[in-house]
């Protein structure tokens, strides 16, 4: 039997990319391939995998990104695509790369953080991770019911809507002060392409993308992705209909003149995080979700 060797950062081996895609699409029903061929797989998103015979059979991926904790920048990785064929499951595969990945980065960071399902919630602990509450946000709110508004919605197929979109986000402020993420335009991206390709619009009077999507009394809000501080009453005016009764931010809202409500968050993941260097995580926030590995 050949031995299994270790590999990572292989993006453009296309023999090893496309066996990360395939895995992935086994595991967890998604693929990169596109992801890499239009463009976004850049050189912050780093899978760290063990190879069998050319085929890619465990992987620890890693998203080197950065926090804005109360208006202050911290340096911080998340970990996503955990992942083990099943034929070399119960091997300590993921252990291995799992550290690994703590012994390359643990010096250059603030924190290490990664959502996981609630099947494995003792195997991060074994590593130094805490569980964290999230808390959700959201306010009530009267829909418009008049109002005109010029709301183009984009094609992410599109290429000239697909560059607008990518060059956008590229240049964006954090979506919040209190807590945010920046440098992730690639995982943004991610959920353009295979998340939310029906839901991404440009308001040119606010000039902002907008991430977002009715279900029945409840709009909820993805992302404002915006170059200038913005005004959300506005923006909410020109997104909900005449049944909206009440927003949900999947983010942490920072917005001034506004009652805004939260309450914790109970989701299909949970939130792990390893802090360093006496830092120490915020309360009552919620991880932005288009940024969320």
């Amino acid at each position: 039997m050949s031995r299994l060797r270790f590999e990572k950062d292989y993006k453009h081996n296309d023999t090893f990319r496309k066996s990360y895609s395939k895995l992935s699409h086994l595991i967890f029903g998604i693929e990169f391939e596109e992801y890499y061929q239009r463009g976004f797989w850049s050189d912050r998103y780093v899978p760290f995998s063990y190879v069998y015979q050319d085929e890619v059979i465990a992987n620890v991926s890693v998203n080197l990104l950065d926090f804005v904790i109360q208006g202050e920048k911290k340096k911080a990785l998340q970990i996503g695509t955990v992942m083990t064929h099943l034929d070399f499951q119960k091997r300590g595969l993921s252990t291995k790369l799992m550290n690994k990945v703590l012994a390359e980065y643990s010096d250059a960071c603030d924190f290490i953080y990664l959502f996981t399902n609630k099947d494995v919630l003792d195997f991060y602990p074994k590593f130094g991770f805490e569980t964290f509450n999230e808390h959700i946000f959201f306010m009530n709110f009267a829909g418009n019911k008049k109002q005109k508004t010029t709301l183009r919605k984009l094609d992410i197929k599109n290429l000239r809507d697909r560059k607008f979109i990518y060059e956008f986000v590229s240049t964006r402020i954090p979506v919040s002060s209190v807590f945010s993420t920046i440098n992730t335009e690639g995982i943004f991206m991610f959920y353009c392409l295979n998340v939310f390709p029906r839901d991404i619009y440009y308001l040119a009077d606010e000039d902002v993308i907008v991430v977002f999507k009715q279900e029945q009394k409840t709009l909820h809000l993805y992302d404002i992705v915006s170059k200038k501080e913005i005004e959300i009453e506005p923006i909410l005016k020109k997104i909900s209909d005449f049944s909206t009764e009440k927003v949900i931010f999947h983010y942490t809202p920072a917005y001034r003149n506004i009652q805004i409500e939260s309450k914790p968050f109970i989701g299909n993941e949970v939130l792990f995080v390893k802090t360093f260097r006496n830092n120490s995580f915020p309360l009552y926030i919620k991880h932005p979700l288009m940024s969320q590995a």
